[in-house]
C-alpha cells in the first residue's frame, strides 16, 4: 500500500474503446472527481501513446506534477504505456476501455470505469512481471504464426477494403485458415534446442489456462516465468483437435502440442524477418527473437490479492 494518488496523468487511446458522449474528457473528469482525484486527460492516437507516456514520466513522482500515470484503452494501449513505466517503480493505473481487457481481468480489476477508478483512488499497488522480446515489453503475450498472420490480414482488409474491425477479422480468419501457413523455426530454451515446422508458437507472461471454464486467463502475474506453447499439427483439422483437447483438459494425450514454463527462450529462422504479435499488435522483427521474463518489473494499481494484508 502507498499513499493514495491524487494527481494523475490519464492517457486515453481515442481510437480504441469509448467512454461515451460528445465530451469524453468531461465525463472522465467527473468520475475522477467523485473519487477525490485530479486528472489531466490526454486523448491520443496510437502512435502518440508512448511519447505522451514518456513526457508524463518526466513529470511524475514526489514533488512533481503527477503521482501516477493511467492508461485507458485496449491491451495494446496498456502495453504501450507499460513499456514506458516498466523498471521505473512508478505506478500504472489501468482503465478497461478496450474490447477484451485481458490484463485488467487478470489483475482482478472491476471492468466498469467507476470501479476501476475506485481501485486507483484506494492507492493499493502490486508488482507484476512483464515479458520482453527483442527489447519490446508485453504484459499479456506474444505469438508467431497463425494469429499474427490473421491480425496482419485483418489490418490489410480494413485499409484496402474499408471493412469494419470484426468483419475484417472474420475474413482474415477464413483466408488464413485456408492457407494454413507453417513456419520453420528453431527453438532453444534452458538446455535444449529443437527444430519445428509449426503453425503457431505462443509465449505468455506467466502461465495461461487453456481448459474450461476459464481458457485464456492467468491465475498469477508474478510467478517469474514465461509459458511457451508450441503447436505441431500440419493441417487445420489437427490444430482444431488440439484446441478441443485443450478446452477439455486432455492435452497430455496430444502428441502435437508441447508446453513449458521457462525464464528465457530464443527462436531463430532462416527468413530475414518474422511477423510477431505483441499484446495483439503485429510488428516485423529480425530473428533471432530473444524472449525473457522481468519479475516484478511493473508496479500497477490493483485490488489486494486474496488473503493479503491491506
Amino acid at each position: 500500500m502507498q499513499p493514495s494518488a491524487t494527481r494523475l496523468c490519464v492517457i486515453i487511446n481515442k481510437g480504441g474503446g469509448s467512454v461515451g458522449g460528445r465530451n469524453p474528457c468531461a465525463a472522465l473528469e467527473a468520475i475522477f472527481a467523485r473519487h477525490g482525484l485530479q486528472a489531466d486527460i490526454h486523448l491520443c492516437s496510437g502512435d502518440e501513446l508512448e511519447d505522451t507516456a514518456r513526457h508524463a514520466l518526466a513529470r511524475t513522482g514526489p514533488g512533481k506534477d503527477y503521482d501516477g500515470i493511467l492508461a485507458g484503452g485496449g491491451d495494446g494501449t496498456i502495453n504501450a504505456v507499460a513499456g514506458v513505466l516498466a523498471h521505473t517503480g512508478l505506478p500504472l493505473g489501468v482503465l478497461p476501455l478496450g474490447t477484451l481487457n485481458h490484463f485488467a481481468k487478470d489483475l482482478g480489476l472491476p471492468l466498469d470505469l467507476d470501479g476501476a477508478v475506485g481501485v486507483i483512488a484506494a492507492g493499493h499497488t502490486r508488482r507484476v512481471d512483464v515479458g520482453e522480446v527483442n527489447g519490446q515489453v508485453f504484459v499479456n503475450n506474444s505469438s508467431l504464426g497463425l494469429y499474427a498472420t490473421m491480425v496482419a490480414e485483418r489490418d490489410r482488409q480494413r485499409r484496402r477494403a474499408g471493412r469494419g474491425k470484426w468483419p475484417a477479422m472474420v475474413w482474415a480468419c477464413l483466408r488464413t485458415a485456408l492457407r494454413f501457413p507453417l513456419r520453420h523455426l528453431t527453438v532453444s530454451a534452458e538446455g535444449w534446442t529443437r527444430r519445428y515446422k509449426t503453425p503457431l508458437i505462443f509465449i505468455g507472461n506467466n502461465a495461461y489456462e487453456v481448459s474450461l471454464p476459464r481458457p485464456g486467463t492467468r491465475a498469477v502475474l508474478d510467478d517469474g516465468r514465461l509459458c511457451l506453447f508450441i503447436a505441431r499439427p500440419r493441417r487445420l483439422l489437427g490444430l482444431l483437435r488440439v484446441a478441443v483437447r485443450a478446452m477439455f483438459g486432455r492435452l497430455k494425450e496430444e502428441r502435437d502440442f508441447e508446453s513449458y514454463l521457462i525464464s528465457e527462450v530464443r527462436i531463430t529462422a532462416h527468413s530475414a524477418w518474422l511477423r510477431v504479435s505483441v499484446d495483439g499488435e503485429v510488428t516485423p522483427m529480425r530473428p533471432p527473437l530473444r524472449y525473457r521474463i522481468h519479475p516484478g518489473a511493473l508496479v500497477v494499481y490493483a485490488p489486494p490479492k486474496a488473503g493479503s494484508a491491506l
